[in-house]
């Protein structure tokens, strides 16, 4: 099996490679910008490994995609490439409708004419997995969960611009055949996750000793997926999925944000004490403009139809992902010496550089 993930050096993507270089022994080509939350030493565990690759390439440039394509020959394009940050989109829009509205757009023109051109079995065989979230569908009430055929109602400028990259993969596969699957997932944790993110800013400003910033007053609530349950989800939708479907994916894990962290202050406070509790670090600031109040998947049709189940509970991923943190710091010091803990979207409303 011959695979190309875009935004393989990213959070999910990076999980996505790792397991099916080496849990799956497929062929692997990672392309990824490596922009600002791109990592190269997320791949580190594959470094060395005869059946992976790496291409530094623009899902923009249809040059660069066409030039992937044709040499590798992939039997699958697993597509996560993104800018991917709500706050971020609220104060730099362009950026997100730019790469994840026409970047997908670049790459779907490009696989379908890469697709087209294969004959027979390789041509029936081959599948375009399209990557997105479930912020599509907007904010869901105290009550109910976001189903495949929830209608769409983002909120913010990154949830829009990946709605319309999710309505342009439907229709390039109603329009033009080319055999798309669509994932929607809700939110992920775990290793390797660029320290902006809700949970890795925990734990490493309260490594730090410095503030946690909570939201309001941290009552908003999400369902939580460790990464690497989504990356076996991914494979299995990709390998297994009905070709113009949608399968939401989700940890069945509701929590309010305000408990995610006094959770990771837990778990922090048990493997790495410190003088005084890490909760008392938590500070509550002012909510960002449209922010849904919860999200929830039902990931029945996925659990239903694939037989996919996550393996971890919220506290076993929880207390896996900080045990990470305090055991490579290699890999976080270097993101954190050039990007100093604040969320980056209050750092560019507040006129403050954010890193490049």
């Amino acid at each position: 099996m011959r695979v190309i993930v875009t935004g393989g050096a990213g959070f999910i993507g990076s999980a996505l490679v790792r397991h099916l270089v080496l849990d799956k022994g497929y062929d692997v080509l990672t392309v990824d910008a490596l922009t600002y939350a791109g990592c190269e030493a997320s791949l580190k565990a594959v470094e060395g490994e005869r059946t992976h690759r790496f291409v530094k390439a623009d899902i923009r440039d249809r040059a660069a995609m066409d030039a992937a394509l044709a040499g590798f020959a992939p039997d699958r394009i697993m597509h996560l490439a993104a800018e991917s940050h709500v706050d971020r989109s609220i104060t730099g829009a362009a950026d997100f409708i730019d790469t994840n509205v026409m970047g997908t757009f670049t790459l779907l023109e490009a696989a379908r004419g890469y697709w087209e051109g294969l004959e027979g079995d390789a041509k029936a065989s081959f599948r375009f997995l399209h990557v997105s979230t479930d912020e599509v569908y907007g904010s869901l009430g105290d009550e109910g969960l976001f189903e495949e055929t929830t209608p769409y109602d983002p909120s913010s400028p990154y949830s829009a611009s990946k709605a319309a990259s999710d309505h342009l993969a439907k229709a390039w596969q109603r329009t033009y055949g080319l055999p798309v699957v669509v994932s929607n997932c809700s939110n992920n944790y775990g290793p390797y996750h660029f320290p902006e993110k809700l949970i890795p800013l925990a734990i490493l400003n309260a490594l730090a000793g410095r503030t946690l910033p909570v939201y309001g007053q941290g009552e908003n609530v999400r369902d939580w997926l460790y990464v690497d349950d989504h990356a076996r989800a991914l494979d299995l939708i990709a390998e297994r999925g009905r070709v113009g479907e949608t399968y939401n994916v989700g940890g069945r894990n509701e929590r309010r944000n305000i408990d995610v962290v006094r959770r990771v202050c837990t778990v922090l406070d048990e493997l790495a004490p410190a003088n005084d509790p890490r909760e008392s670090l938590i500070e509550f600031v002012a909510d960002r403009p449209g922010h849904d109040a919860r999200y929830a998947i039902d990931a029945s049709k996925l659990e239903g139809e694939l037989g996919w189940r996550p393996q971890e509970t919220f506290d076993t991923g929880i207390e896996k992902t900080v045990r990470w943190y305090l055991d490579n710091e290699w890999w976080w010091r270097p993101l954190r010496d050039r990007y100093d803990g604040e969320r980056l979207g209050l750092a560019a409303a507040n006129g403050d550089k954010a890193p490049e």
